[in-house]
């Protein structure tokens, strides 16, 4: 059986809205992964939502420092897929597996609302159900969302075809409305925005549906 891990770290908040959106849409399993677990059993790995270790420091800073982010790492360079939203996204930059980094938005507000984005690109596990060009709408819910990375960082990006999804109107300043972006190898994907808040008509869009049948066509056709 399939088994989808989600990280919780203290402080994560949006880690039941992972596991119900792989248990609901998916139909796997959802195998919760504690801060201070050091090995991974999962066919792939989803990094939560919410405020890690309190933000303190930097949002992920030390969370990229725990046990599991360290098996993260091994498992994401043998080419598991991972992704990691709004403050997953921040780890994975923290831990290095995504470049560039994520500061505070230039509004310096924490910004709650439904933001349009562009898909940019479906050459990951967890895009491939989109299209590129489709436009979709996701919740987002951060302070720290503006993406920042040198001009070379931003051209490589470009060139790879590295950047996932962008904004449609920037709601935070990230350079070139990045809104996630993807490792040269693809199979780590970090966003700001939630899909997993976004599976239904009574959260007001369920956009974010594609991305998780997406990793389960890819599971299903890989594992």
């Amino acid at each position: 059986m399939l088994k989808v891990g989600v990280v919780i770290f203290p402080g994560s908040n949006c880690d039941l809205d992972a596991i119900r959106a792989v248990e609901t849409v998916m139909n796997v399993k959802a195998v919760p992964l504690w801060h201070q677990d050091n090995t991974i059993d999962t066919d792939a790995v989803i990094l939560p939502g919410g405020f890690s270790y309190g933000d303190y420091l930097r949002p992920g800073a030390i969370a990229s420092h725990s046990p599991i982010m360290q098996a993260v790492k091994i498992y994401a360079s043998n080419g598991g897929p991972v992704i990691g939203i709004c403050n997953g996204f921040q780890i994975l930059t923290e831990s290095g597996l995504l470049p560039g980094t994520l500061l505070r938005n230039t509004t310096t507000r924490f910004i709650s609302r439904d933001v349009s984005l562009l898909v940019t690109s479906n050459q990951t596990p967890f895009t491939k159900g989109f299209a590129v060009g489709q436009k979709v709408t996701f919740p987002i819910a951060h302070k720290d969302g503006n993406y920042q990375a040198d001009p070379s960082t931003l051209q490589t990006l470009q060139e790879n075809n590295q950047i996932v999804f962008q904004y449609v109107e920037n709601p935070n300043g990230s350079l070139h409305d990045i809104a996630g972006i993807s490792n040269k190898e693809r199979n780590v994907v970090g966003l700001m925005p939630h899909p997993e808040r976004a599976l239904s008509d009574w959260t007001r869009t369920s956009d974010g549906v594609p991305l998780f049948q997406s990793l389960l066509s890819h599971l299903e056709a890989h594992v």
